[in-house]
């Protein structure tokens, strides 16, 4: 163990980071469970889901300003102050593309969900799951192996919407004769898919909090 991780582990640290974590992680599968629901409501029942989607992407932007302000307010805390911001700021990232991709398909008055967005969606979803298991573990590094099978399957995962993201726009410009409409649905599947990336950048952050105090 190197000697500045040795004087982090002895200094005492402010654990509510932990638990602003949790809560953020915690919010974005609330959201994303919500955002399921989108696919199959009926079309009376989608502004009331897209609120309730901004809703949560409210309480994310409270959570991440908690962060902040508690950073600002700390002098030793539990793991690197870059990596606590970046954490953050990638949590939220992920929500923002949450919201955005909820509140374009109404927007836009979408009537249905092609089988690919649905697909998209529930990778998401696996991919939030193990977030927030990720985050979760960072309490307890010890248990590295665990934390390391977390972030191949968001790897893993964030593979898999690549390819479900390349065969959906190569069947809506061969399918879609609407041009309006392509660019609609494109933009979608380019916010869900962001939304899978986001989840690998912040699984990239746990992995750096885990090297560095390994």
């Amino acid at each position: 163990m190197r000697l500045d991780s040795f004087i982090q582990i002895l200094l005492p640290h402010d654990k509510r980071f932990y638990t602003f974590f949790e809560e953020s992680a915690q919010n974005l599968l609330n959201a994303v469970v919500v955002l399921k629901k989108l696919s199959t409501a009926a079309p009376a029942e989608r502004q009331s889901i897209v609120d309730e989607i901004h809703g949560f992407e409210h309480e994310g932007d409270s959570v991440t300003h908690k962060i902040y302000a508690e950073l600002n307010a700390t002098f030793v805390t539990p793991f690197d102050r870059e990596d606590i911001y970046v954490l953050a700021s990638k949590l939220d990232d992920v929500m923002d593309f949450i919201d955005g991709s909820a509140g374009r398909f109404v927007l836009y008055k979408l009537q249905e969900f092609p089988h690919e967005m649905k697909h998209l969606i529930d990778i998401l979803h696996w991919s939030v799951v193990e977030l927030q298991h990720g985050v979760a573990l960072v309490r307890d590094l010890r248990k590295a192996e665990e934390l390391q099978k977390v972030l191949k399957k968001i790897n893993e995962y964030e593979n898999d919407a690549d390819s479900v993201f390349e065969q959906a726009i190569a069947g809506l410009f061969e399918h879609e004769k609407d041009a309006v409409n392509i660019i609609k649905i494109k933009e979608i599947y380019v916010g869900l898919e962001t939304a899978t990336d986001k989840c690998e950048d912040a699984a990239n952050v746990l992995e750096s909090i885990l090297i560095k105090h390994g």
